[in-house]
């Protein structure tokens, strides 16, 4: 037992108060006090994977000493250890990307805290409505953050994401209600068990089984459920940007695994063919549609978001395969995939400081005027494409392998193409930075300030300091430093996972 467990939730959240108690009187105490909470935070989430990948089992932990099925079960495997330790490591990131870029207030770092506290019991429970409760502190606290843009833009992607969100949601508490219905249990365990002996067949099963997958897959924002997303990447500050990108996503998609192998299990997508198969296409699309749209792109952040749905699409493919091989490669991009969006989005921001440039066409020249962010932009945008030896490349080969091994044809095809498509939308950033000279009109911009993105309706942006700090350049080093630096410690991970994906998989 570890209450440690509790702690990653409780931490953040007394944090947030703190925050707002004494940031009206102190201005300045908020981020120095969101900062020392995420140190606190990294070292729980730390200590907490230092238990399961050593001692090679769950640890557990009891809310309130009520025993389950009938009280509240926290547990950590090493599926969610790595996912909260993800959390964890990013949140600290990027509030110190914050400090200078911004924002910093109490209230955004109250925000802020509490969408920490919500992804980490997102993580760790064990317990489907507790699940669901996580979900919308999760949800509420991003829609905050994407409104503190000072653009109407901001306000109206905010929107966008509070209405598609709540959808989402309410689909995902209708799909347990369900379960409960058929099972009379909300702890997962116990569900598993309860939901077998009713039977897959059972029609209350299987309709649980579709409302709570529909529903993360628009909290994960997988084609074509993903209309919010676009907007609330590219119109949310730089730094909610990338925090949102790396996270929140992420662990929708780690929720929809976590339910489909613990909960309906491996046992029930051999009964019911139709959900795995449904699963792989929505998969398949989003994968090839994601990429299709970030080509269309002009606007990088845009590009980025909807490069998103394309990775988030081959993540939930490779769960859908369900095999060790497959299921070690999507956790693998899942966990890579958060650093390296997360580093893309904070990179942009970064160059958009110092260049004010936003758009595609106005990275002409950006390795000569910045060379180190430029040179960190296109190591991460490589990794991503898949590039070895990132950890871009390790996750998406051994999904490929995974696909192979399960006679998925069309998983394995499409994720060449979207290897083909990702190097595309890319590489003309790419060549665009290293292999063309800033124009006239590149150089204006810069000095005037960003240009008007696609959607947008010709109001300011909001802007960041003139100069970005050595601390926002930093940060985005070490992220590009590591999306290459993990990739070689792909089959370590794999063997730490061993325990869990015999558990999961029922090896």
């Amino acid at each position: 037992m570890s209450e440690l467990l509790a702690l990653l939730v409780a931490v953040p959240i007394l944090a947030a108060v703190l925050v707002l108690a004494l940031g009206y009187r102190f201005d300045r105490l908020g981020w120095p006090l969101a900062v020392l909470a995420s140190l606190v935070q990294v070292g729980m989430a730390g200590s907490v994977a230092a238990q399961v990948y050593g001692g090679g089992r769950a640890v557990t932990y009891a809310l309130g000493g009520f025993r389950p099925p009938f009280g509240i079960e926290l547990v950590a495997d090493g599926l969610s250890a790595a996912v909260a330790l993800l959390i964890a490591v990013v949140s600290l990131g990027v509030l110190a990307y914050a400090r200078r870029a911004g924002p910093r207030s109490p209230t955004f770092c109250a925000q802020y805290l509490l969408l920490v506290a919500g992804l980490s019991g997102m993580s760790v429970t064990g317990d489907v409505f507790n699940l669901y409760v996580f979900l919308e502190i999760t949800g509420l606290a991003a829609y905050a953050l994407v409104a503190t843009g000072r653009s109407g833009r901001a306000a109206v992607g905010a929107l966008k994401y509070l209405i598609i969100g709540t959808v989402g949601a309410s689909l995902y508490l209708l799909g347990i209600g369900y379960a409960f219905v058929a099972t009379g249990t909300l702890n997962m365990a116990d569900l598993s068990t309860r939901l077998a002996e009713v039977g897959y067949d059972a029609t209350l099963v299987q309709a649980s089984f579709a409302l709570i997958a529909v529903g993360l897959a628009v909290k994960t924002a997988l084609y074509p459920l993903h209309t919010w997303q676009p907007e609330a990447y590219a119109s949310a500050p730089d730094s909610v940007s990338a925090f949102i990108s790396a996270l929140v996503s992420t662990v929708s998609a780690y929720a929809l695994a976590r339910l489909t192998f613990s909960v309906f299990t491996v046992d029930f997508l051999a009964a019911v063919p139709a959900a795995q198969a449904g699963l792989l296409t929505i998969a398949g699309v989003s994968i090839v549609a994601g990429s299709v749209l970030a080509v269309m792109q002009s606007e990088v952040k845009r590009m980025l978001a909807y490069s998103s749905v394309s990775q988030f699409g081959l993540v939930v493919a490779g769960f859908a395969v369900a095999n060790e091989v497959a299921f070690v490669g999507a956790t693998i991009h899942l966990v890579g995939h958060g650093l390296m969006k997360g580093g893309l989005f904070l990179a942009a921001g970064a160059i958009a400081v110092a260049t004010g440039a936003r758009t595609v066409e106005e990275y002409d020249g950006l390795a000569a005027r910045r060379p180190v962010l430029a040179g960190a932009f296109a190591v991460l945008a490589l990794s991503l494409v898949g590039v070895p030896p990132a950890v871009g490349f390790v996750g998406k080969w051994y999904i490929a392998l995974g696909a192979v091994e399960a006679e998925a044809w069309p998983i394995a095809v499409v994720i060449l193409l979207s290897t083909l498509l990702t190097l595309a939308y890319f590489v003309r950033l790419v060549e665009r930075m290293y292999f063309r000279h800033a124009g006239a009109e590149t150089e204006v911009g810069a000095a005037a300030g960003p240009a008007v993105t696609d959607g947008g309706d010709g109001e300011p942006r909001d802007r960041g300091p003139d100069e970005p700090s050595a601390g926002m350049i930093a940060v985005v080093v070490v992220v590009a430093v590591l999306a290459v630096a993990l990739g070689g410690a792909a089959s370590l991970f794999g063997s730490l996972m061993q325990p869990t994906l015999d558990t999961l998989l029922q090896l």
